[in-house]
């Protein structure tokens, strides 16, 4: 009896100490989680509670190892935390600060991917490849980037500053600073140089087509007057 308390004692111990050290570690993370998910109530729900934020750690741990060339370890990580969080972050991809994946079933970011500071991915999305070729084949998001539910970034791209990527939509082609794209394949909206609001907000964001039509709509009633 007296074994099994001194067990429990030590795996308490080392539970409260791993809190602690992601809680400092991954500070900015969380916060950042805090921020942008009205639905995260305290830094302790998003510490247990969070796939993304789970997916993270061991990224963090697996990138470490992949750049001291232990990729065999790397992947084992990497494939550990993708069976417990549905998230698969390849160790040789380059991630900045205040990450943050909301829900994450289904997140794929590919092996050369980079990813800048305060960027968001919503579950589904993928930072993909297009071909075998080697070297850079996966997407460069810039800083404040979100990638929308469902959405694929695909191929040696670069996303630009600010920019929103739409739910489903298919990105083949570079994106500029401050723009919207939609659709499959993705169309471009540019934004007026305004900074993209990186909230939870789905709703606000321009559509190119529905713009195109009310321009034709728009030039039709010019035309019969």
């Amino acid at each position: 009896m007296v074994y099994l308390i001194n067990i429990l004692i030590i795996l308490l111990v080392i539970f409260i100490v791993k809190l602690a050290l992601i809680s400092v570690f991954f500070h900015a993370d969380i916060k950042a989680a805090q921020k942008r998910d009205p639905a995260a109530k305290s830094f302790i729900e998003i510490i247990l509670l969070y796939p993304g934020l789970h997916a993270l750690v061991v990224y963090r741990i697996a990138h470490a190892c992949y750049k001291m060339k232990l990729f065999f370890l790397a992947r084992l990580l990497s494939q550990a935390a993708r069976f417990f969080t549905g998230i698969e972050i390849h160790p040789g991809a380059r991630i900045g600060k205040r990450f943050f994946i909301d829900h994450g079933l289904g997140v794929v970011v590919g092996e050369t991917s980079v990813i800048g500071d305060d960027v968001l991915l919503y579950q589904g999305s993928t930072l993909g490849g297009t071909g075998i070729v080697q070297g850079k084949r996966h997407p460069t998001l810039g800083n404040n980037v979100v990638v929308g539910a469902g959405a694929k970034v695909l191929g040696n791209i670069v996303i630009g500053d600010n920019s929103y990527i739409g739910a489903n939509a298919v990105v083949i082609k570079d994106v500029p600073a401050n723009s919207t794209v939609v659709g499959v394949p993705g169309r471009i909206t540019k934004q007026d140089g305004k900074k993209m609001d990186t909230s939870l907000d789905h709703v606000h964001v321009l559509d190119p087509i529905m713009q195109t039509i009310e321009e034709l709509q728009d030039r039709v009633k010019k035309l019969e007057k």
